[in-house]
C-alpha cells in the first residue's frame, strides 16, 4: 500500500510496538460479502508482480480495475498516472460518499504488495460489485488512487511528493465523507482508529463492526496519525477514516505476499464496511 508515514512531532514511521499476536479475525454473522471473490483480485494483482506508479504493470491493472468498476474511467494525475474511478448512483439525490483505496505498490525490488495495495482495492471491487445490484442511499463513487506512495522516501516530504492520486481526487469530487481502505488484509487484524480518522463517523464504523459479529477487529483506542489518501479529503473539508492496521510486520518488506493475507479478514472489512454504507 502506501507509503505510510505518521505525523506525530514531525514524521516518523508508526508501528504498534510491543503488542501481543492477535487472533484471527472471527466470521461475521452475515453473508453479504464474498471474500473469496476479494481473495481473488489480490492474487490477480500481485500475479503481475511490483505495481509502482506508471509502470507497466501498474498500467495494466488500471485496465483491468476501470473494467471491473460500474461506470469505470480513468482521471488524469500528474506525472502519466492516473486514477480509476466507478459510480453507483444512489436512491437520494444529491448525497456522496467516497470509498478508496490505492492501487500502486511501494517502489522497492521484488515488493509486491499483497496487503499494502492489493487488500484494499480488493474490498474496493467487490463492494462495487455488491452495490452496483442493491444501491445504497447516498451515490457511491469508487476512486483507486495512483501514486499514494512517494518516489523520494518516506520522509517529512512525503505529503508533498506521495498521495499523488487522492490530492487530484479530492480537489474533485464534494462527497459528505470518504471511507479509505489501506493494509485490511492482513492474517491478524485489528483496526483501532487512526489519528486523523474523524471520530463520529469512526464510532458508526465500529457500531456496523459489532452488528455484523466483527467488533473485536475494531477495539477501542486510537493510533498514532498516518499520513494517508484520507488527509487529502480532509484538508477539503471531508470527514474521512482510514482502515489501516500499521501493526503490520511486512509493511515495504518482500514477505507482503499472498502468504500474508487472510480471506477472514478481507471478510470482516467487507461486511464492515458494506453495513456501513448501507445505513449512512
Amino acid at each position: 500500500m502506501r507509503a505510510l508515514v505518521v505525523l506525530a512531532a514531525v514524521s516518523t514511521c508508526l508501528a504498534v510496538a510491543g503488542a501481543a499476536p492477535s487472533a484471527p479475525a472471527p466470521i461475521p454473522k452475515v453473508d453479504r460479502f464474498d471474500s473469496n471473490r476479494a481473495y481473488t483480485w489480490v492474487r490477480r494483482q500481485v500475479a503481475l508482480g511490483p505495481r509502482p506508479a506508471g509502470s507497466a504493470a501498474s498500467r495494466r491493472l488500471a485496465v483491468q480495475l476501470r473494467a471491473a468498476l460500474p461506470r469505470g474511467s480513468f482521471q488524469a494525475v500528474p506525472g502519466g498516472l492516473r486514477n480509476v474511478i466507478g459510480r453507483v448512483p444512489g436512491r437520494q439525490p444529491g448525497r456522496t460518499v467516497i470509498v478508496g483505496a490505492h492501487y500502486d505498490t511501494k517502489d522497492l525490488p521484488g515488493f509486491v504488495g499483497a496487503n499494502d495495495g492489493a487488500s484494499g482495492v480488493a474490498v474496493v471491487l467487490e463492494l462495487a460489485r455488491i452495490v452496483r445490484s442493491h444501491p445504497v442511499r447516498p451515490t457511491i463513487v469508487f476512486v483507486l488512487v495512483d501514486g499514494e506512495e512517494s518516489p523520494h522516501g518516506d520522509g517529512a516530504d512525503f505529503y508533498e511528493h506521495g498521495l499523488r492520486g487522492s490530492k487530484v481526487a479530492a480537489a474533485k469530487f464534494q462527497a459528505e465523507s470518504m471511507i479509505l481502505l489501506d493494509m485490511v488484509g492482513d492474517r491478524q487484524l485489528r483496526i483501532p482508529r487512526e489519528g486523523n480518522s474523524n471520530r463520529q463517523l469512526w464510532l458508526r464504523l465500529r457500531a456496523a463492526a459489532k452488528r455484523v459479529g466483527v467488533g473485536s477487529v475494531f477495539p477501542p483506542g486510537t493510533t498514532g496519525a498516518v499520513a494517508d489518501d484520507h488527509l487529502p479529503f480532509i484538508r477539503e473539508g471531508i470527514p474521512a477514516i482510514d482502515l489501516i492496521d500499521f501493526d503490520f510486520a511486512c509493511w515495504h518488506r518482500r514477505c507482503d505476499n499472498l502468504t500474508a493475507v487472510s480471506v477472514r479478514s478481507l471478510d470482516a472489512v467487507g461486511e464492515t464496511t458494506l453495513e456501513l454504507l448501507r445505513t449512512l
